[in-house]
């Protein structure tokens, strides 16, 4: 009896998974291993003899190094936008195929990013710091004249997250630029948005959204130069990857009271060091997105990956 194609997923424990996933792979006859692996000897423990390496979240063990111990793999799978937690020239080289699932986050990454917005324009966080701590007749002292009706949003990156704050803020009479070589000027026109270059967008919008992979092109593409050209008083949200931004250029741009504030669920450095700067301003306004795998059964991207790379799938892709 041949041995079953494996998967493991090594960022989700068993509770945080819904039941849809291993009944799917069993069904397709695939055996699969969950946990959350903290290091190499993890990984090696849950994964050493799998077939497809699955990632959910921020996992950072899809090194290079790690990928030449993982003997049987044949496949690289990242739910999320981007694959910048997998070392894809290593992959290549060991003939793994590297697949994405760009649709698994973006829900609740649009949600997040909204939310975002309108705890940083609002200041809801230190409103409810000084209500906590100083009680109900100082509630008005932090309450801002800030209103999100008619500003000019700026999407840097206008993927499948982006296009869904544009849908959900439609309300809001805003004007929507974007920046985004790789969309197609068809696509621009059909959603009602405005195609601007960066520095154009950065100097002309309210509230500035990243919504971009993390390549060579990417890293630091907000700098203290960029950070200058941005309006004064206008927000800066980063929900894409940290090291798009460089950290220090936007500690200075906070310090000097250029921004009204800044929205971040992502930082240069992970984790990030419990004295730094950053998290000293009230103005800045941190916090992750729930990411786990969806309850409701819309799943056919993932369902397609996964028997996409069952043996004989595979070998065909190869």
């Amino acid at each position: 009896m041949s041995t079953p194609f494996k998967v493991a997923l090594i960022d989700k424990t068993r509770d945080q998974i819904p039941d849809w996933v291993p009944a799917e792979l069993e069904r397709a006859g695939i055996a699969f291993a969950c946990g959350h692996c903290r290091d190499r000897e993890e990984l090696l423990a849950l994964a050493g003899d799998t077939n497809m390496l699955w990632i959910y979240g921020q996992s950072g063990l899809g090194s290079g190094d790690n990928l030449r111990l993982l003997t049987h793999c044949r496949a690289a799978l990242r739910s999320g936008s981007g694959v910048d937690q997998i070392d894809v020239d290593t992959a290549t080289e060991l003939g793994m195929v590297v697949v994405h699932i760009p649709q698994a986050h973006d829900d609740a990454v649009s949600d997040h990013t909204i939310g975002m917005i309108f705890a940083v324009g609002r200041r809801l966080v230190e409103q409810d710091r000084v209500m906590r701590s100083q009680g109900w007749g100082h509630r008005f002292e932090l309450a801002p004249y800030w209103k999100l009706r008619g500003k000019t949003v700026g999407l840097v990156g206008f993927g499948l997250i982006a296009r869904y704050v544009v849908h959900k803020l439609s309300g809001y009479e805003l004007t929507f630029l974007v920046h985004d070589p790789f969309v197609v000027d068809d696509t621009i026109d059909a959603l009602g948005v405005e195609r601007r270059d960066l520095d154009e967008l950065l100097a002309t919008s309210d509230i500035v959204s990243l919504h971009t992979p993390l390549t060579a092109a990417t890293r630091h593409l907000i700098g203290e130069r960029e950070l200058g050209l941005m309006k004064r008083g206008s927000i800066l949200i980063n929900t894409s990857r940290g090291p798009v931004v460089e950290q220090g250029a936007l500690v200075r741009a906070l310090q000097q009271g250029h921004l009204y504030g800044a929205g971040l669920d992502v930082f240069e450095v992970e984790p990030i060091d419990k004295d730094d700067p950053l998290l000293g301003f009230d103005n800045v306004v941190e916090g992750r997105p729930s990411t786990r795998l969806r309850q409701r059964r819309r799943q056919p991207p993932h369902r397609r990956r996964l028997r996409r790379v069952d043996g004989t799938h595979l070998a065909a892709v190869r």
